[in-house]
């Protein structure tokens, strides 16, 4: 750094005099800390960034010139420009204080200059920096010593990631070593946590991070405070003058030993030398956070506060945002989020998580950076080998470029080549929510893991189960269900659909109603569906609750007399079955239609020139406001394919009547059904005729006279074997699907004049929704 710069940062950094300051990428967690000292300090701070923050609101409020997003005007009165290492030429604010001659410095010489006006304690490490100087910073403010503070995260317990203090004799500051700009830092007194492979982007090698922290250390004046656990930390220190051991091990200057750990703390008692011992009760969990606090407690000591103090604080710390930080909590699902991106973070925060003794361990992870994943695949494999269940998305880049052939499936395939839990690659950050919240179950903790956007796939999920818990609630029968994001392929003879928001399987009447009655107050939209056999979902998935009553009482099918009452649930072949055990005739015919008894009610179903309300006598169902009614078929409008006393009401069951007939006859009738269904209907998976029958001709003669048959869009075909069904070849779209409608519609208008009408019901939307819609009271 040139002479002038540095007497300019010198001046700065010891407010000699009031600067005019402007920060380039103020709203990351670093920069903003940096605009609070210099505020502080009582200089006139401005800052630029992409994206208005919480933090940037915050700051605003006390002083901040604020502008988004970057311009060139913002930095053209400013003497000095700060900006972090992420920032380069191509930045209109950056470029323009070159064009002006303004001088321009790293964010880690600002910090180092305002450090070292002080009696700076600086925290190193590969991890735990963050929480470390956070929880010293606390335990001295208990202590009653004034100290100002810089760490990289927004701090409960503090108030705010940075504050500065004109009276106070010391400054605890968090020390990056990822850039190099450690060396920077002439600290008072120092912390070394860890050294370990990292940030190989930017180092030649191992040996070049070392000799980093080497000069750190030799530049450091008074104490240094070291983990006698962690072997990088050993080979530097062990020899030093000045340097204090901490550890689990016997011989530290230091000792802890674990007494109690239940996943929201950890007790433990603390040895300083002799046999004399001090208990205390750290308020956030894991084994590496109590060696991080022991680093605390020995500096803590170091500057005479004493344990009772120490202790207070201990018990009251939270930790930092995205430290092992609570998101949800409730009796079936607790979600929390953490910071963790490197391996050896990631398997001290696993091994937290599986104190907390949840029923499984769900993982999201967000890779950090191509050149951590490419250099630590090996590790990242046996990071996650305590987690049940695996999600990885793509990498985020943190301003990288792509490495050809790394990416998220790097670390899948390293921990299956691993032996480690079942992994799953969802590259799309913004979806992988669908795939994660439908695999949660009831008793599963979920973490989600890395330094990217990662956090925002759990408030997402949190949000969304919050309001599925609420839908179960109102439901009383325990076996009445609630899922999010099931895909409707799994529940469509089409296979194909994107996800229900809400997925419900009530198995009462009473839990149906109860469930109306809650979706209707609060503004949820509801669709029920059964089987699926006349069902077109889109790909962007259904809005709201989706209801499935098919199990419980909506499965059962009884006979009284010469009557069968069946639940919607029951599929229509169960009710043929049922019909032929009893000496029924009239309903074969039934055992040729693939779906449950609703949707044949609600579409009148047909085959072998017969419909559903043929034989139907009243239908019992609830109304909008979920009330039970009943009507018998007199009362009831019915049309070919169409139900409308059904569209805006859900029916629950039926009673259908039948006549006398001899199991030969009714043995007939079924095969006679059967073979007709075999022959004219296709195998493949399908959602059974896709046109009504208009006047001119039957649909699939039309489709075939037009020659349309065997044609295709993407793997939705048109079947050879009836032109009125589209099949799905294996892994056809929804859109695959309509667009092929959509052309055998223009075609049939074209050259024949007919305008087809859909018999299949399609629903749901074009394009993936926004979860956490819902606020519900």
């Amino acid at each position: 750094m040139e002479a002038e710069m540095e007497e300019l940062l010198r001046k700065a950094g010891g407010g000699e005099r009031s600067f005019r300051v402007h920060l380039i990428g103020v709203a990351g967690s670093g920069m903003s800390g940096i605009a609070s000292l210099f505020m502080g300090l009582g200089h006139r701070v401005s800052g630029s960034d992409r994206s208005t923050t919480v933090e940037t609101e915050r700051m605003q409020r006390v002083g901040l010139e604020f502008s988004c997003p970057h311009t060139a005007e913002a930095v053209r009165d400013a003497e000095l420009v700060i900006h972090s290492s992420a920032v380069k030429p191509g930045n209109v604010a950056y470029d323009e204080a070159v064009r002006l001659g303004i001088p321009l410095a790293l964010r880690a010489d600002a910090l180092a200059a305002i450090l070292n006006a002080k009696k700076g304690i600086v925290v190193a490490g590969t991890h735990g920096k963050t929480t470390t100087s956070a929880l010293l910073a606390h335990v001295l403010r208990q202590g009653n010593i004034l100290a100002s503070h810089y760490v990289g995260a927004e701090i409960p317990v503090l108030g705010t990631n940075a504050h500065w203090d004109g009276e106070a004799e010391y400054l605890v500051a968090e020390g990056d070593e990822s850039d190099g700009t450690l060396v920077n830092y002439l600290a008072e007194h120092a912390i070394i946590l860890n050294i370990e492979p990292e940030h190989l982007d930017f180092y030649e090698d191992e040996e070049a991070i070392r000799r980093v922290f080497a000069r750190f250390a030799d530049q450091t004046r008074g104490r240094i405070f070291y983990c006698a656990d962690d072997s990088g930390a050993v080979e530097l220190c062990c020899d030093r003058e000045g340097a204090v051991s901490y550890g689990m091990s016997k011989g530290c200057a230091y000792r802890a030993d674990i007494v109690l750990e239940d996943g929201t703390g950890t007790e433990f008692l603390v040895y300083d030398g002799g046999d004399r011992s001090e208990r205390m009760k750290l308020g956030i969990p894991g084994r590496h956070n109590v060696l991080n606090a022991l680093a605390v407690v020995g500096m803590a000591r170091e500057l005479g506060v004493g344990y009772d103090a120490i202790g207070r604080a201990m018990g009251t710390f939270r930790g930092a945002k995205r430290r092992f930080e609570i998101k949800y909590e409730s009796e079936s699902l607790v979600i929390v989020d953490d910071y963790g991106h490197h391996p050896t973070e990631i398997a001290a925060t696993i091994a937290t998580a599986r104190a907390r003794d949840a029923r499984r361990l769900v993982c999201l992870f967000q890779p950090h950076r191509y050149t951590r994943t490419k250099l630590l695949r090996d590790e990242f494999g046996d990071a996650f080998a305590g987690v049940d269940g695996l999600f990885v998305t793509d990498i985020y880049p943190a301003s990288e470029k792509p490495i050809p052939g790394i990416t998220g499936e790097t670390i899948v395939d390293a921990v299956r080549e691993a032996g480690g839990p079942k992994a799953m690659f969802y590259p799309e950050v913004d979806q992988v929510h669908l795939a994660v919240g439908n695999f949660l179950r009831p008793g599963d903790l979920l973490l989600t893991l890395g330094a990217g956007n990662v956090h925002e796939v759990g408030v997402r999920i949190a949000q969304d189960y919050r309001v599925g818990e609420m839908i179960r609630g109102v439901m009383a029968d325990e076996d009445s269900r609630v899922r999010l994001y099931e895909p409707m392929r799994n529940h469509t003879t089409l296979r194909v659909g994107g996800p229900a928001e809400f997925w419900v399987e009530p198995t009462t009447v009473d839990d149906f109603a109860e469930l109306v009655r809650f979706c209707r107050a609060q503004g949820i939209p509801m669709r029920v569906v059964g089987r699926g056999s006349n069902l077109l979902v889109k790909d962007g998935g259904v809005l709201g609750a989706v209801i499935h009553p098919a199990k419980g009482e909506f499965a059962e099918v009884r006979v009284e007399g010469d009557r069968i009452i069946a639940g919607v649930g029951a599929r229509m072949k169960r009710v043929t079955s049922v019909a032929k055990e009893a000496g029924m005739g009239g309903f074969e015919w039934m055992e040729g239609i693939p779906g449950n008894v609703g949707g044949s009610l609600r579409m009148n179903a047909g085959a072998m020139g017969a419909e559903t309300f043929d034989h139907v006598e009243s239908v019992r169902f609830l109304d909008e406001d979920g009330e039970v009614r009943e009507k018998g078929v007199e009362e009831m409008e019915w049309n070919y394919r169409n139900v409308p006393e059904l569209q805006g009401h859900y029916a629950v069951s039926a009673v259908f009547r039948g006549e006398a007939a001899s199991a030969e006859m009714i043995a007939k009738g079924i095969a006679e059904s059967q073979t007709k269904r075999k022959a004219t209907q296709p195998i493949a998976a399908s959602a059974g005729c896709i046109f009504k029958n208009p006047e001119q001709c039957a649909a699939g003669k039309l489709v075939d006279e037009l020659g349309l048959k065997d044609t295709s869009v993407g793997a939705a075909r048109v079947s050879e074997v009836h032109g009125n069904f589209i099949v799905n070849d294996g892994n056809a779209s929804a859109r695959d699907v309509l667009d092929l409608i959509d052309r055998i519609m223009v075609i049939a208008r074209q050259e024949r004049g007919v305008d087809l009408e859909t018999e299949v019901q399609i629903i749901g939307e074009d394009d993936p929704y926004e979860p956490g819609r819902y606020q519900v009271k």
